[in-house]
């Protein structure tokens, strides 16, 4: 393995929650094989060993009351009692054995408990014992040794400690495979991002990640960034159309200027200086409004806009905004009518909703034609409410709905009306600040846009 590949394999914080987990599962593991050593061999060993404990005081006892000779007698009717197997080695103080059948035993004293080695062979046959022995010093100086047959507690033991050292590896082995390939899964689907994200960030905005359909927490996560990547490519289109319509409306203005001052620089009449410089101021306002309407709807997107959102008497604005165009919808001829519920209110900022309101009034009394009507209406739906104003004009196409919202797109049919394109793009960004919705839909005729809140 390079050392390239290995020091990415470190650095995978997959591998390292793998290798965490293989530390826990290990050590929980451990515990485990403990608690039931505890239980399965050592608790009986100690059981065994208090017993014969027991025992070795008995036969001390035997030999204080009884002597030597009772302790003798004790000691061979001893030997074939009791469920286990049972062994002693009587040894005087000078080092003989007295009585014994036990096959060896340290010499030096006994601490506590040991376990010995107590095979015996009889007919050629071996059988294995493992004798759990306790030495009592008697008060002659005697060493009296006291067991019983632990093998089948000696047998658990080692089928204990093998078995836990083998299960122990091969889990080990097992859990760093799994790890090892869960890194690599996981891995090759955090590539598949990774590549992803550099394609699109060297400008391969049509890039997606694959999905492989398995509706898993990678699929959930590549499918939502896939819609942010959506998103992104339309955001960097519209921003496009937006630099060339920018362009282009900025182009005739400027130029209509540029060709005024010239006029007014060879001018020498006086009425036509005061004329040119009329148009050039009409070109330059043009410019500004322009300007000012692209400020405020970048400043309402960003959030630098400083709202003032307060309760709003959404019935008494919609009334102040009819009022304020009426004027112009009676110069072509046409007629505003309302059915504005009372009392309906909205936390807003009034002015951006009066500019809103404006905006599509001021719309429809320009696309809804000579003479035609105009109907606003406003009432509560659930705990939010709704705008509607509709008039009777031409309409909009559905292919153009969603577009008018853009800046400067405006409807072919409706190129030669006067106007910057920039209307809709502030109402819908103002409706967006308010966490509203603006649709645009058909009156059947004319066109009907419906603000909800």
């Amino acid at each position: 393995m390079s050392a390239a590949l290995r020091g990415r394999l470190w650095r995978s914080l997959t591998l390292r929650l793998g290798l965490i987990y293989v530390g826990l599962f290990l050590t929980s593991t451990a515990l485990m094989f403990a608690a039931a050593y505890w239980i399965g061999v050592y608790q009986p060993l100690l059981g065994e060993a208090a017993q014969v404990r027991k025992e070795a005081g008995d036969l001390a006892a035997i030999d204080r009351a009884g002597g030597r000779d009772a302790l003798l007698r004790a000691l061979a009717v001893r030997r074939p009692t009791g469920p286990r197997r049972a062994f002693d080695a009587l040894v005087a103080p000078n080092g003989g054995v007295v009585t014994a059948n036990l096959p060896s035993w340290p010499d030096a004293p006994i601490s506590g408990w040991a376990l010995l080695e107590a095979d015996s062979y009889r007919g050629g046959q071996e059988r294995d014992y493992e004798a759990l022995v306790v030495e009592q010093r008697l008060d002659d100086g005697a060493r009296l040794m006291v067991g019983r047959d632990v093998e089948d507690i000696d047998d658990r033991d080692e089928l204990f400690t093998i078995g836990s050292a083998w299960l122990i590896v091969i889990a080990a082995l097992l859990a760093v495979g799994g790890s090892l390939a869960m890194s690599a899964a996981v891995g090759r689907r955090i590539d598949a991002v990774t590549r992803t994200a550099r394609r699109v960030m060297a400008g391969s905005l049509t890039e997606r990640i694959p999905l492989r359909g398995t509706g898993d927490d990678f699929d959930e996560l590549a499918g939502t960034l896939n819609q942010m990547l959506g998103r992104i490519e339309e955001s960097v289109e519209a921003v496009r159309r937006v630099s060339d319509n920018v362009a282009h409306e900025l182009r005739t203005p400027l130029a209509r200027l540029h060709a005024d001052l010239d006029d007014l620089r060879a001018a020498k009449d006086d009425a036509e200086r005061e004329r040119l410089a009329d148009q050039a101021v009409a070109e330059a306002e043009r410019l500004q409004s322009i300007f000012d309407a692209l400020l405020r709807i970048a400043r309402i997107e960003s959030g630098r806009h400083l709202v003032g959102f307060a309760p709003t008497d959404m019935s008494t604005l919609i009334a102040d905004a009819i009022e304020f165009h009426t004027p112009d919808a009676e110069a072509r001829g046409q007629r505003i009518a309302s059915r504005v519920a009372p009392g309906l209110m909205l936390h807003a900022d009034r002015n951006l909703m009066f500019q809103a309101v404006s905006n599509l009034l001021d719309n429809a009394i320009k696309y809804g034609g000579e003479g035609g009507a105009i109907m606003v209406t406003a009432a509560a739906a659930g705990t939010g409410l709704h705008i509607e104003i509709a008039d009777r004009g031409p309409g909009i196409a559905a292919e153009f709905r969603d577009r008018v919202k853009e800046r400067f797109f405006r409807v072919p049919d409706t190129a030669a009306q006067p106007g910057t394109g920039l209307g809709l793009a502030l109402v819908a960004a103002i409706v967006a600040l308010h966490k509203g919705r603006m649709a645009i839909g058909d009156a059947a005729p004319g066109t009907a846009v419906v603000l909800s809140f």
